[in-house]
């Protein structure tokens, strides 16, 4: 669903009202998610692209709370729920309206202390839930990074999609818990993989082992803004992590990214994962906040 002009009033309460944003909505939307760019990234970065590529599909649907006649709130619906400056009444219809609608999405994710009032809200009702993850660091690097770039280190050609397909699936399955659909990554899984490859926006080791030609380490720039981006989807194969190569492979990204004229590269990680945190911050990264994801 794209932002249209036709948005529609979908609740009232004493305190404000909510409705589904439309397209005269993205200047103040936009405005709302300047408040904290590295944590709103996700839901400006959807409306930056819209903004970009007119007609485009945005994915889901804008949420907004107003006080008074002004946008205070807002949440991303699809298949997350993302929500951006989020009051404590503005959760309350938030989870209202998600509760009267079901739930659709498959994951809450975003800033740790509305995401978690959200699902406080929200738990009574939905079932199905199989992990929360209640502190994930927000970590930014936004100078020169402290180790040096893997030269290796650059970005995927559609030409090599047949081998940073599969490193995609065993990442996410890795991190995830579940395989994309198909197993195999084609589908959708696939066509979202060949945009982020086709944009620049995947990045790639790739060397030849005793198999052939294969992916030791791939990020991606999940998230894009002029000045923010949010790298996802970093890793390593099992056979060669402890051989150093993911601090500078990070180290690359972030250089690339900063020749592109950004000013911080972000990313978060979960709290429990002490050798990628410790290796982040090697890189220069530091914690700035905190996310939390409730996955279904």
């Amino acid at each position: 669903m794209s932002l249209t002009n036709s948005a529609a009033a979908r609740g009232t309460s004493a305190s404000g009202t909510l409705r589904v944003l439309g397209g005269a909505d993205a200047p103040a939307l936009l405005r709302l998610c300047e408040r904290d760019p590295v944590a709103n990234l996700f839901v400006s970065a959807r409306l930056l692209g819209l903004v970009a590529r007119p007609g485009s599909d945005l994915g889901g649907q804008v949420w907004g709370w107003f006080e008074d006649g002004q946008l205070v709130s807002a949440c991303w619906a699809g298949a997350n729920l993302v929500p951006v400056e989020a009051t404590p009444a503005a959760l309350d219809a938030f989870a209202a309206h998600a509760r009267a609608e079901g739930r659709r999405c498959s994951s809450l994710v975003g800033p740790a202390e509305p995401v978690l009032a959200l699902w406080q809200r929200l738990e009574p009702h939905w079932r199905g839930v199989r992990e929360v993850r209640a502190n994930q660091p927000l970590m930014v690097c936004d100078s020169a990074p402290l180790v040096e770039p893997d030269p290796a280190v650059r970005r995927a050609t559609l030409r090599e999609l047949d081998l940073v397909v599969p490193a995609c699936v065993a990442m996410f399955t890795e991190e995830i818990g579940y395989a994309p659909a198909p197993p195999d990554g084609g589908g959708a899984y696939r066509a979202r993989i060949a945009e982020l490859v086709s944009t620049g926006r995947s990045f790639v080791r790739i060397d030849v082992g005793r198999s052939g030609p294969e992916v030791v380490f791939k990020a991606e720039l999940g998230a894009v803004s002029p000045r923010v981006v949010q790298v996802q989807g970093v890793w390593v194969p099992p056979h060669r992590r402890g051989e150093g190569l993911s601090e500078p492979g990070m180290a690359a990204v972030c250089e690339a990214a900063f020749a592109d004229g950004v000013t911080s590269v972000s990313l978060y990680v979960n709290d429990y994962n002490a050798r990628a945190l410790a290796a982040y911050r090697r890189v220069g990264f530091r914690e700035v906040g905190s996310f939390a994801t409730v996955l279904f």
